[in-house]
């Protein structure tokens, strides 16, 4: 399967990245990474949440974060959008000219996983989220629409296509610009990423999609590259591979083991730039900013090339 020439590659480490980390990461450094990003010539990035501040506190500094990012008219400003009560402080935002190209939405095709994340049966995250579409499309606001446990859910375990083909489908016919299908606890595999994607590429031919994969069980990268051999062009990532389950203020039960962050940023890049796939980001940046997030956060990453470095192709002087 030929892969694309070039891949707009969304980076998510400010908002999925973050959202699972307690550690309350200051502003001023959140907005240091996303301008980091934007001078490796990231062309698309998740900024922030416009979550309840109470719910979660990592995003409670959204509105700063949005004022004091830097901006270029190259690059596409992705915030996540919960409900219509984060849409109306998001639109104070808008119309004051400091907020966000895009907004992602999301339904997850197993209504368990949608009531455990978002506390919304199915009908109710339908009507909340056709409002916001509306709202969106008069503001100017692009919609990612986003059908999320599309390979499986850690409570209800493996979803029927018909479910996935639905809430695909409502996001579509309200007037979503792209698709996201969300791996939402890393279940994915190529032959099931082969099987799902294929059937909604030949049901929805003319549909934008976006692959988001989660490395809960090390298969980020090989499911995301699985995605481009089908002809997906969009990939979402977060450096050092962070991301997955919010983290709320209050206690709450982890309906997911093991590691939940996104497919490796420094990773991918590394892999796109071996095989000849151009994403436009320059990775010796990237695996600088990669260092600077382990110092953010305190710990190591999961990233592979910030420790080996990309591959190299020219001999060098080695004596034993």
């Amino acid at each position: 399967m030929a892969l694309p020439k070039t891949v707009t590659l969304c980076e998510c480490w400010a908002r999925d990245g973050l959202q699972s980390i307690p550690k309350v990461i200051p502003t001023a450094e959140k907005v240091e990474m996303l301008n980091r990003f934007i001078d490796a010539g990231v062309k698309k990035m998740e900024v922030t949440s416009f979550s309840h501040p109470k719910l979660l506190p990592q995003f409670a500094d959204c509105v700063e974060v949005l004022r004091r990012v830097e901006r270029r008219d190259d690059v596409t400003y992705v915030v996540l959008m919960p409900n219509e009560k984060g849409f109306e402080r998001f639109e104070v935002c808008q119309k004051e000219g400091y907020g966000a190209d895009e907004i992602i939405l999301m339904i997850s095709a197993s209504e368990a996983h949608n009531k455990a994340n978002f506390r919304m049966e199915h009908a109710e995250a339908k009507r909340s989220h056709a409002a916001i579409m509306k709202r969106a499309h008069a503001l100017g606001v692009r919609v990612i629409g986003c059908t999320g446990t599309v390979y499986g859910c850690p409570i209800d375990g493996d979803v029927p296509m018909d479910k996935i083909i639905d809430i695909t489908r409502f996001y579509i016919e309200e007037g979503a610009h792209t698709l996201m299908l969300g791996d939402t606890t890393g279940a994915a595999n190529p032959l099931i990423v082969r099987e799902r994607i294929g059937e909604l590429l030949s049901l929805f031919p003319k549909t934008k999609f976006i692959a988001h994969f989660h490395d809960t069980r090390g298969n980020g990268v090989l499911n995301t590259y699985t995605a481009l051999e089908l002809g997906l062009e969009f990939v979402d990532t977060s450096l050092g591979a962070i991301g997955g389950q919010p983290q709320p203020s209050t206690s709450s039960k982890k309906y997911q083991d093991g590691f939940t962050g996104n497919t490796c940023s420094e990773d991918l890049i590394a892999l796109l730039a071996e095989t000849g796939v151009e994403t436009g980001i320059d990775l010796e940046k990237t695996i600088s900013s990669g260092r600077r997030a382990e110092d953010i956060l305190g710990r190591p990453l999961r990233a592979n090339v910030i420790h080996s470095g990309p591959v190299s192709h020219r001999p060098k002087i080695f004596s034993v």
